[in-house]
């Protein structure tokens, strides 16, 4: 069972390059001092990108593999999670879902606890049915109203990530139309860029807990260039408690 996040999940490095900035963790070692500090700072749960040696994204077993164990090693007690992104497999659906089915060849410590998988990309009943086969739990990104359509027939989730990419996209909306299409599982709002600290907030007033991380954004809510994932945890923190 996914563990509900109270307040906020930390989202450690994303689809950003090496060096985008100084603290963006990419090798697992990175990734386990950047998931530590964002826990000591208040996170959650963790979210992280794996990356193959030379930096790309990857959903192969032994870089996910890799990335998960160094991070649980480091935060034994939090719920670790990953992207199935469809642009890592070059938006192939049959080489995504291959490669997440060979996440069943790992030992459970290094296996993701969760795993993000977009609505709106082909292949989405199937990876979810994959990932339930491989007993990692599924948050479902919803992105669009009519991604909330789709996912009042795709059976209970246990999250739901209500993330605004684009700023025509109404989160109360889209928040309301699963409401009333009945779509069960627990919500999380959040935001990418410029739009990561106004979702922070509007999680702090509905109630919901919300992300932050590098991944989302590289700037407190003032635009200063933040050190890492654990000061924008802390920031967000406050900012959502403030709302």
């Amino acid at each position: 069972m996914l563990r509900p996040i109270a307040r906020l999940k930390v989202a450690l490095n994303g689809s950003r390059p090496p060096g985008a900035h100084p603290a963006l963790p990419c090798t697992p070692a990175e990734l386990a001092v950047a998931a530590q500090a964002a826990v000591a700072a208040g996170a959650e749960a963790v979210h992280l990108h794996p990356r193959r040696a030379d930096g790309r994204e990857s959903l192969d077993a032994a870089d996910v593999g890799a990335a998960v164990s160094a991070v649980r090693e480091a935060c034994p007690a939090t719920p670790i999670g990953v992207t199935t992104g469809l642009w890592i497999s070059g938006r192939d659906v049959a080489a995504r879902g291959r490669a997440v089915a060979g996440w069943a060849g790992l030992p459970r410590y290094r296996r993701p606890d969760f795993a993000s998988a977009n609505v709106s990309e082909p292949g989405f009943t199937d990876l979810v049915t994959t990932l339930r086969e491989l007993d990692v739990a599924v948050e479902a990104g919803v992105w669009t109203l009519a991604d909330a359509d789709a996912l009042s027939i795709a059976g209970g989730l246990p999250r739901l990530l209500v993330e605004v990419m684009r700023p025509e996209t109404d989160a109360e909306a889209v928040l309301a139309r699963l409401d009333t299409l009945g779509v069960r599982g627990e919500r999380l709002l959040h935001g990418d860029g410029e739009l990561c600290w106004p979702m922070v907030a509007l999680a702090g007033r509905l109630g919901l807990p919300t992300r932050i991380g590098l991944e989302d954004t590289l700037t407190s809510p003032d635009g200063r260039p933040v050190a890492d994932n654990a000061e924008l945890v802390r920031l967000a923190l406050s900012a959502w408690s403030a709302a």
